[in-house]
């Protein structure tokens, strides 16, 4: 062990309860390294604390010096306490005397399940992926049917063009219309008061004033 103190069953360095995995890399000799079993280990106090041991190492894979084995502690807070819990780990080394060494683990508060996480975002991947295979379907069949029956072609054919169509168009009128556009009658009758103000123009002989009025200039 490379942390010093690890070689006492009490010491002062633990580790956080944010750290819920550690990971722990063994070495041997190739002359004994197919006497190591596999490790164990026991929680004190014995709940409190989910320990799990997972990697090659804790299937018993041979470890030697030049292929290291990984052995990876998960733990998880089910319950807080001040002091912190101790895991004493036990490599059985068969014809030797076993290797022990204690981890604590500080516990302030209480963790949540990993499998809870994971199996909401397992939810949300299978719903996500049932809700774009649809959608696909759902287009596509009305593509072809808008297609084969309804002889549109082009955006038209595509379900739900009519509808957006129609929201752009009221749009684009609800937008013009707040714009303040006058009518060509309004304009013409401002005109016409306009005009009243002024002395009339006496038009030239010969010319004939018409009637109606235009309307667009500028």
């Amino acid at each position: 062990m490379t942390q010093l103190g690890f070689e006492k069953s009490r010491h002062d360095f633990s580790f956080g309860t944010e750290q819920t995995q550690v990971v722990l890399y063994m070495t041997a000799i190739a002359s004994v390294s197919t006497l190591v079993r596999k490790p164990s280990f026991k929680v004190f106090p014995d709940e409190g604390l989910e320990v799990r041991l997972s990697g090659s190492a804790a299937a018993g894979n041979p470890s030697t010096t030049l292929s290291p084995t990984m052995m990876i502690v998960d733990w998880r807070c089910e319950t807080a306490r001040d002091t912190p819990y101790e895991v004493n780990v036990t490599i059985p080394v068969e014809g030797y005397e076993p290797i022990q060494f204690f981890l604590t683990k500080m516990c302030k508060y209480t963790q949540n399940q990993e499998g809870d996480s994971t199996r909401g975002w397992a939810i949300f991947g299978v719903i996500s992926c049932i809700f774009i295979v649809g959608s696909t379907l759902f287009c596509c069949g009305g593509f072809i049917y808008k297609t084969r029956f309804e002889r549109l072609r082009g955006l038209d054919a595509l379900p739900g063009m009519t509808i957006l169509s129609a929201c752009l168009e009221t749009a684009s009128g609800a937008a013009a219309a707040g714009q303040g556009y006058s009518h060509p009658e309004d304009l013409n009758n401002g005109l016409a008061n306009e005009a009243s103000w002024e002395r009339p123009s006496v038009p030239p002989q010969g010319v004939r004033r018409p009637n109606d009025r235009k309307y667009g200039a500028i």
